[in-house]
């Protein structure tokens, strides 16, 4: 295994998307929407002190020194993005695979830092720093005791790194100032690590600051199955976030479940009745140290970060802190829809909310 990853230059470095127009005065006055129903489209208002009014008319809450956004919805176009949630939640990459001639399995990805603007309600951008174009980056997976080689070019204009959680050497553990350390623009580097332990684990940039590139969109998940994998399911994966538009660290203006506020409303997941699903939950929110998974109508069994095959409880409720995660396991016994979401209700009221539509 290699211990001593070099850094070469090779990746194209895009454009940035940042400029004046992303000021917090600018995106206040952008982002003082009146709450729709289902598609409509979101009307704008002029000035901060409008965004206020709406909220204080719909009862809404006040978050960290400023106001938040009233609660709103309406299509955002995934082609326009180059991204669909729908997508992410099945999306799973399991590499190119070769075998060693010591038997052993290598999975080899490619991945690159890229700037992006996306669209994060009907006419609203937000300059985002992404692995591969998307929020949140791929779902990497493997199996327990692969060895993995993660090959990573940052095309972005800022620094960053591919911190893994997991067991590793340290030279492989993503921080500044140890093994590569920070890749700059245009610099390539190569991760390579045996895949353990086996369980539900995530990525993410750990260049400083380190909020601020993590809230920016700079995460994914690693799944590592277990030797003789888990039973059959419908599995999708959720990773948890909010979008800070005023980048004034103070709290987030939306929030989310795979990049987009409300995707999974007007648009619910479709599962079949009485099949097993399972979910793989990951929060990596920044700028609020609690989040938390609610669903109606149903209990689930929860497995803290998929270490271990035993359920630890079953319930409805779940709380994680930023980078905690967990399996859920649960069966629907009846057609319909059920809503999910943050049980902190500003959370959902700001975008953490969806539907499950059990069908036949």
């Amino acid at each position: 295994m290699k211990s001593s990853p070099r850094k070469t230059r090779k990746a194209p470095v895009a454009s940035s998307h940042e400029h004046a127009a992303y000021s917090r005065r600018s995106l206040l006055c952008r982002l003082g929407l009146t709450a729709v129903a289902g598609a409509e489209a979101s009307t704008l208002l002029s000035a901060p002190a409008a965004m206020a009014s709406a909220n204080q008319h719909a009862g809404m809450a006040m978050h960290g020194d400023g106001p938040h956004t009233p609660a709103f919805r309406g299509v955002v176009d995934p082609n326009e993005n180059g991204f669909d949630p729908m997508e992410i939640l099945r999306d799973f990459d399991w590499g190119k695979v070769t075998r060693l001639p010591n038997g052993q399995t290598l999975r080899e990805w490619e991945v690159n830092a890229i700037d992006k603007e996306i669209e994060v309600a009907p006419g609203v951008k937000f300059p985002a720093w992404t692995f591969d174009g998307r929020v949140p980056g791929p779902t990497l997976r493997c199996n327990e005791g692969d060895l993995l080689r993660i090959h990573f070019g940052n095309g972005s204009e800022h620094p960053h790194t591919m911190h893994f959680h997991g067991i590793h050497t340290a030279a492989m553990d993503g921080v500044p100032g140890q093994g590569a350390g920070l890749i700059h623009p245009g610099e390539t580097t190569t991760y390579e690590f045996r895949a353990e332990p086996f369980g539900l684990h995530l990525f993410h940039c750990h260049a400083e600051p380190l909020a601020e590139h993590i809230a920016r969109g700079m995460y994914g998940t690693l799944v590592i199955d277990p030797k003789g994998g888990r039973p059959k399911a419908d599995e999708m994966v959720m990773v948890q976030g909010g979008y800070n538009t005023t980048f004034d660290g103070q709290g987030n203006e939306l929030y989310f479940v795979n990049g987009v506020p409300f995707a999974y409303m007007d648009r619910p997941i479709k599962v079949k009745k009485d099949q097993l699903v399972r979910i793989y939950l990951t929060n990596i929110l920044e700028y609020d140290p609690i989040n938390s998974f609610h669903l109606h109508g149903n209990f689930f069994d929860y497995y803290p970060t998929g270490t271990r095959l035993e359920s630890s409880e079953f319930t409805d409720t779940i709380s994680q802190v930023q980078g905690q995660r967990g399996i859920l396991e649960l069966r629907f016994p009846y057609t319909g829809r059920y809503m999910f979401h943050a049980h902190k209700t500003e959370f959902a009221e700001l975008g953490w909310m969806g539907f499950f539509e059990v069908v036949q």
